[in-house]
């Protein structure tokens, strides 16, 4: 696949963008970007800052001063920066995810993103995961998917992922948290978490993450009319 091409993956908390995508750029010799660490960055700034989360103005006037960026090392791997320090680990904290989704509502924030986000992807090939990837970010990508998967899958795929990194939240804690972060996603005014009409579903509840990678592969290939 050597023209230009771009995948948004699109969906829920928990439903593994981030792995899907990381993989499916490897496999295909694309660039990789995880746009949800970007605004969990943002989130972050605003913990450590004692931004009040719930007071939209004071995000807004506060964003500037986070110096978010991305770097990736000799695989490819990302890296997320807060000015100098590496947050790569900090912000897959719970209260962080929480803090993703306030300071995601906000348009002042969104707007500095999707600018940031479309930026670093001019002239490559990428794959991005978020939530307004397709509708937003990238609306005329190669591939558009939505990439889904129950509540309790994905709770317990993050309290897994928690639990490897030394995180020991409780299930059910980590399966509340992700019902709320639904709630917030799909219905924040500025760019909420939906269905681009022209993307793809996969559900992969009961799939491994070799088989979504294949399956997005395979269409990945079909939408550039190359052979499997």
């Amino acid at each position: 696949m050597s023209a230009v091409f771009s995948i948004a993956i699109d969906g829920p908390s928990g439903a593994g963008k981030s792995s899907v995508a990381r993989a499916v750029a490897k496999r295909l010799g694309a660039m990789y970007l995880d746009t949800g660490a970007m605004y969990r960055a943002i989130g972050l700034y605003m913990l450590k800052t004692g931004v009040p989360l719930d007071d939209a103005q004071a995000i807004a006037a506060n964003c500037a001063g986070a110096d978010v960026r991305v770097g990736y090392d000799a695989e490819g791997r990302q890296s997320v920066y807060l000015g100098d320090e590496d947050v790569s680990e900090a912000i897959r904290a719970a209260e962080v995810s929480l803090a993703a989704s306030a300071v995601s509502t906000v348009p002042e924030v969104r707007a500095r993103m999707v600018a940031l986000q479309r930026e670093i992807a001019k002239g490559h090939s990428v794959v991005m995961d978020g939530r307004d990837i397709g509708t937003k970010v990238l609306p005329d990508a190669t591939l558009k998917i939505y990439l889904t998967a129950s509540v309790d899958v994905r709770a317990w795929r993050r309290h897994l992922e928690l639990a490897q990194k030394g995180m020991n939240e409780p299930y059910e804690k980590v399966r509340e948290e992700l019902i709320r972060r639904d709630e917030l996603d799909t219905h924040r005014a500025a760019s909420p978490l939906c269905r681009a009409e022209d993307a793809v579903e996969v559900d992969c509840s009961q799939m491994t993450l070799a088989q979504v990678e294949e399956r997005i592969a395979a269409l990945a290939r079909e939408a550039m009319g190359a052979k499997a």
